[in-house]
């Protein structure tokens, strides 16, 4: 008997997500599963049903005559919302799953520096003894640019340390675990007073270059950037010009305008830069898979999906 809906998968772990949603025994379901879009290629036409990675798929999407619905494995989707870009279709994101992940990070590179774990580390190889000091965490301020799903879970999670927790937004929203909500023009006054200033926007035309060098001006020299959210949410040369002129004290960095990040970068060796190379949140199949689901459920009966992306806004 003929599937009623065709899946098609493009996505570097597509095989563990065939695997997966096979195992769910959901209806009239066909599963085609690729991990590059050339491969996929004779069946992007006929399939009314995508699921992969956004920059996989971006250049295809065109093809894709019978597409009704795309689930995105990432959290960033950009590559599928900025125009000429189509949006005829359904587009529906991984909310709520890479908060928890992000969270951990985050706190874990704040705890790094605070406790000066690094520098702890590098004395034990020398054999040297020294009594460094530091502060606890209750008397620090974070500052967390977008309160989403992945700002709302890094809130809880600095709140249960005892930390004061600001929250820049683009709506003025009462947050729980944050203490002050800055909104529209009041960037800059919200960049002022955190020790850490977290960036979890999503990647728009307004969001574009936001950490400039009038941004960072606008922080305190004693303040560290830590960007999980995406690269070109920050213009690297005035990250770059601020670390060299102690505008701002250093950066924890995951993501980058560019990736990966070029051996020529001087990010690379800039005193009090940290780089990591795109792993703060995997996209681990289980969870994305559990969101498909019931995602498939709810589109093969007619009913709203969740996680809809509005295209305008880009999240």
């Amino acid at each position: 008997m003929d599937k009623e809906h065709t899946l098609l998968i493009i996505d570097t772990s597509a095989k563990k997500y065939k695997q997966l949603i096979g195992r769910a025994g959901l209806d009239s379901l066909d599963i085609r599963a690729f991990e590059t879009a050339e491969s996929a290629a004779k069946w992007i036409a006929d399939s009314d049903i995508i699921m992969g990675a956004p920059t996989l798929i971006a250049p295809v999407l065109r093809s894709a005559d019978r597409l009704r619905w795309l689930q995105s494995t990432w959290a960033g989707v950009d590559a599928l919302t900025r125009p000429p870009v189509r949006s005829d279709y359904q587009l529906t994101g991984v909310k709520d799953v890479h908060g928890p992940h992000m969270r951990e990070y985050v706190m874990a590179y704040i705890l790094v520096l605070e406790r000066n774990i690094l520098q702890i580390h590098a004395n034990q190889q020398r054999r040297i003894w020294d009594e460094l000091p530091y502060k606890p965490l209750a008397k620090k301020k974070i500052g967390i640019c977008g309160l989403g799903s992945i700002g709302r879970h890094l809130a809880r999670s600095a709140t249960h340390f005892g930390m004061t927790v600001w929250g820049y937004r683009q709506t003025d929203i009462k947050t729980e675990n944050v203490d002050r909500v800055f909104v529209g023009d009041r960037f800059h006054e919200f960049l002022s007073e955190p020790d850490y200033i977290v960036v979890a926007l999503p990647l728009t035309d307004d969001t574009h270059h936001l950490f400039d060098q009038r941004a960072f001006t606008a922080m305190k020299d004693s303040a560290v950037l830590i960007n999980v959210g995406r690269g070109s949410l920050v213009d690297e040369l005035s990250l770059i010009d601020a670390l060299n002129n102690n505008l701002i004290a250093g950066a924890v960095l995951d993501v980058f305008e560019k990736e990966p990040l070029s051996e020529e970068s001087p990010l690379w060796s800039i005193p009090g830069v940290i780089v990591t190379p795109h792993i703060s949140a995997y996209s681990f199949a289980d969870e994305v898979v559990d969101i498909f689901n019931e995602n498939y459920r709810r589109y093969s009966t007619g009913r709203p999906l969740k996680y809809v992306i509005d295209f305008e806004k880009g999240y």
